[in-house]
């Protein structure tokens, strides 16, 4: 099996449980995402890896990528002389998940001012 990164099963497992409760994520979904936790180097893994690894369809992976997109959980690249897609984890998540928490208790606030 081809893989770019280390990964601890152990921690890996974690995260999947962890993430996908968190985030509301389908277990493929959870796997990607906790799976590019692990790529420390910010290499990007490629469509085709996640299939390889994580034994999932082509059509299973390319759903929980869109879906992992369309959160803003992942971004992704393409290298400047490559066709292939390259996935991240998006850095900013974090920034924007926690403003929308606390947008949701300043109207929450603004509610009961009211």
């Amino acid at each position: 099996m081809h893989q770019s990164i280390e990964i601890d099963e152990k921690i890996f497992q974690d995260a999947v449980k962890f993430y996908g409760t968190i985030f509301n994520l389908p277990p493929l979904a959870s796997k990607i995402y906790s799976y590019l936790l692990f790529d420390y180097e910010k290499v990007g893994i490629t469509f085709d890896e996640f299939v390889e690894v994580l034994s999932a369809s082509k059509s299973s992976v390319s759903t929980s990528i869109s879906l992992l997109l369309n959160a803003q959980l992942i971004v992704d690249h393409n290298k400047m002389d490559e066709r292939k897609r390259y996935f991240f984890i998006n850095d900013e998540y974090k920034k924007i998940r926690f403003e929308k928490i606390v947008q949701k208790m300043q109207d929450e606030l603004k509610l009961l001012d009211d």
